[in-house]
């Protein structure tokens, strides 16, 4: 009697089995008889957000307030926030704009359009969300970046952006006395000359030998 049961059982269980190609399931844009739409496809629920976009915080997301670009950045303002945005800035941001924001990246010195540096008045001025806004929907020939670098990051960039600036008009007297005896020594590295800031910067600094189409010199 034990035997016939567990044979039972077993055949039961065969029974019950279900190849996987054979699966109960809907494909991509099949209709349906089981819903009243006939569209297999459920709508998203009304307010329904994907995790990590719900953007809550119109500040952050966007770099405006009522309107006009803000003026301070909406995140704490730190060495990581920095170090966070030199790194981005040199993955996405040196190509056309420099190392040092003077718009003579790489691309360019092959001829593509000049950016302005970001060290002419009009950028020196521009609010810090102006930047943000720029990255997150482009402007003039330049792509926006909003897929490829996520909001925090932006902001990073942004950041180091005005570092940038400041990096670019800065004398001895801004920098901390402590460090100031390594930078006026004797033998200290001549700085190199500066690029200037015209649409054809590229074709003087070679003309000149201050750079060569495999980008600028080493003046050390």
């Amino acid at each position: 009697m034990r035997g016939l049961l567990a044979a039972a059982t077993v055949l039961s269980l065969c029974a019950c089995r279900q190849d996987m190609q054979d699966q109960p399931k809907y494909k991509d844009l099949r209709g349906s008889k089981f819903f009243d739409d006939r569209r297999s496809a459920r709508p998203v629920v009304e307010d329904t957000v994907a995790r990590g976009f719900l953007n809550a915080d119109a500040r952050l997301s966007t770099g405006k307030q009522d309107g006009q670009p803000l003026t301070v950045l909406p995140v704490p303002l730190n060495r990581a926030l920095l170090e966070r945005g030199r790194d981005r800035y040199q993955i996405y941001c040196t190509p056309c704009h420099g190392m040092t924001g003077n718009g003579l990246g790489i691309v360019v010195q092959r001829g593509f359009r000049q950016p302005p540096s970001f060290s002419i008045d009009r950028l020196r001025e521009a609010p810090v969300g102006y930047f943000f806004d720029v990255q997150t929907r482009g402007f003039g020939s330049m792509m926006d970046y909003a897929t490829q670098i996520p909001v925090a990051d932006r902001w990073a960039i942004a950041a180091y952006i005005r570092a940038l600036q400041l990096s670019q008009r800065t004398t001895i007297a801004d920098v901390p006395e402590a460090m100031r005896a390594g930078l006026e020594r004797a033998d200290a590295p001549d700085r190199p000359a500066p690029f200037p800031v015209g649409a054809d910067d590229w074709k003087h600094a070679v003309d000149d030998g201050r750079t060569t189409v495999d980008g600028p010199k080493d003046h050390r």
